[in-house]
């Protein structure tokens, strides 16, 4: 009979270390994704409900109401109707918003995020005359 000798493989795969360390990385992935999800769909929102108000018309005034109803309805606390710029080059109504979302992370980090949204097929948001 022949014996074979058994001989151990080297081992693969990750330590434990390892596993640690990217699952602390995952985390916090995960963390700041959480806080930063609600203030995305936010903006989502009022992307949609400047798009509504636009196809509603109406003058300057009764775009900025129909803009606070939604808002209520919706959520919407970053905006108000009186934050829209709304434009009326050509005829047609382009509404646009800017704005900042501070997100607290811990005590003394936060995230700032800047949003901004128009109906001008162009892109270009129209600037504030405050």
């Amino acid at each position: 009979m022949q014996y074979r000798k058994i001989t151990l493989a080297k081992q693969h795969g990750i330590s434990l270390t390892s596993v640690i360390l990217v699952l602390i990385v995952v985390g916090l992935v995960a963390v700041v994704g959480i806080k930063v999800f609600p203030s995305w769909l936010e903006y989502r929102s009022i992307k949609d409900g400047i798009v509504r108000v636009k196809a509603e018309g109406g003058t300057v005034a009764e775009m900025q109401r129909a803009f606070d109803k939604f808002a209520d309805i919706n959520s919407v606390e970053s905006v108000k109707g009186r934050d829209l710029i709304i434009s009326k080059d050509g005829g047609e109504p382009e509404i646009s918003f800017a704005y900042q979302k501070r997100i607290v992370l811990t005590e003394k980090a936060s995230l700032v995020i800047d949003y901004d949204g128009t109906t001008d097929p162009s892109g270009v948001v129209a600037a504030s005359a405050d």
